[in-house]
């Protein structure tokens, strides 16, 4: 996924489905500068996982 998408969807107000290597995540927050993003599977937000933004899609 590219940066400027990914934005877009942490401002959304919309739910917007998103996976990261088929499991579906909640985008937290991304790190510009390294193209990495902080996510947690939807239903167990305890769990932040440091991602490519490169492994996150749209379904």
């Amino acid at each position: 996924m590219k940066l400027n998408r990914v934005k877009e969807i942490l401002a959304s107000k919309e739910e917007i489905p998103v996976h990261y290597h088929g499991v579906p995540v909640w985008i937290e927050n991304v790190e510009d500068a390294t193209g990495m993003a902080f996510v947690s599977q939807r239903g167990i937000h305890d769990e932040r996982r440091l991602v490519s933004i490169e492994g996150l899609n749209e379904e």
